[in-house]
């Protein structure tokens, strides 16, 4: 079955594995084994942490196949950004330039450099196996992190954003960074957004310049990639956009890819789960064809579970087998978060 958990320490060398498969872009999740490590202590940290309310805790979940014991896709919750390290976005606006003398009135937009993103949670380091990009797997890996949420509403901001990747070639070649980021770093895009990635945001202060920058003085090249995503970012966007989530004219600094944000309490999967109380039969025992598919998750912090399983919903119970039981490390009486799904098929009558 496929099975959502905390990363543990013994997946560092999986997780290695997978960072390899993610190719430019996914600087979260970066191809250094040194750099994972820290992420896993940071997530350990977070997932056992008494926590009242959000901080620099940093949450990382990953998908593993339990069938042969495979790593193949990560998601993660970042509590609050920018507490500790400037979290940069540029704001896409206008200023109005006007002249009665010349009867001359022109609006024009400009891009400015902001920190607006201060003390929201956000949503990041989302990579699945592209083997796995089937069966809804994507869906779970993503919508874990919001049943989490729901159930450690104490932990999180008011607000959520998601940053998305850019357009960029398969060079890592990003127009948006040649028409601006290249005139004042003096590395490659891909070099600096690794940088940015790994937490360093020093140097972005330093050397990003502090004007506005106005758009019809940048190339058309660059202008067409403006808050649009990498196609390979295409699938995540829209899974994100039936959660809620908007674009609201934020751009990174790098590759443009659109920030998108939502309120915490108006996530889709946070408004249309619900707590039940757990009820367990044998699997003998338990009647498959009265169930309905559903996405589960425990109320656990160190032993958080979740997957796709089937229940019988009886108000605010759920009926479930020992063996679904058993891999959620739910008993009776428990707490489930359940998200009913779409999704027709039975999975293993689990």
């Amino acid at each position: 079955m496929m099975l959502i958990r905390p990363v543990a320490m013994s997946d560092l060398n999986s997780l290695c594995e997978l960072a390899q498969k993610t190719g430019p872009g996914l600087t979260t999740l970066p191809n250094d084994k040194e750099l994972l490590e820290e992420k896993i202590e940071q997530s350990l940290l977070a997932f056992s942490s008494d926590v009242t309310s959000p901080g620099l805790e940093y949450y990382l979940f990953i998908l593993e196949d339990t069938e042969n014991g495979v790593i193949v896709g990560t998601s993660a919750l970042a509590a609050t950004v920018g507490l500790c390290e400037a979290f940069y976005s540029y704001h896409l606006g206008m200023v109005v330039h006007n002249s009665h003398e010349l009867n001359v009135h022109n609006v024009i937009s400009i891009l400015s450099l902001c920190n607006d993103y201060t003390g929201t949670t956000e949503i990041c380091t989302l990579f699945l196996h592209p083997d796995y990009r089937k069966e809804g797997n994507g869906q779970l890996l993503s919508r874990c992190r919001f049943l989490f949420m729901a159930m450690h509403q104490q932990r999180f901001a008011a607000k959520v954003i998601a940053e998305l990747r850019g357009v960029s070639d398969a060079e890592g070649n990003s127009p948006f960074w040649d028409a601006i980021g290249s005139h004042f770093f003096s590395m490659k895009f891909i070099d600096a957004d690794a940088i940015s990635g790994h937490g360093n945001n020093q140097f972005i202060a330093e050397l990003m310049p502090k004007y506005p920058i106005y758009l019809p003085m940048l190339p058309q090249s660059a202008l067409d990639v403006i808050g649009q995503v990498h196609p390979d970012t295409l699938p995540a966007l829209k899974m994100l956009e039936k959660e809620g989530f908007e674009y609201c004219d934020y751009i990174d600094i790098f590759d443009a890819g659109p920030s998108i944000e939502v309120k915490t309490s108006k996530i889709n999967s946070i408004q249309n789960s619900n707590n039940c109380t757990v009820v367990i039969v044998e699997d003998a025992a338990f009647r498959a064809i009265e169930s309905q598919l559903c996405m589960l998750a425990n109320e656990h912090t160190v032993n958080f579970r979740a997957c796709y399983g089937n229940g019988i919903l009886k108000r605010s119970q759920i009926t479930i087998s020992a063996t679904l039981a058993n891999n959620l490390k739910v008993t009776s009486s428990d707490i489930l978060r359940v998200y009913p799904t779409e999704r027709k098929s039975v999975v293993k009558q689990i």
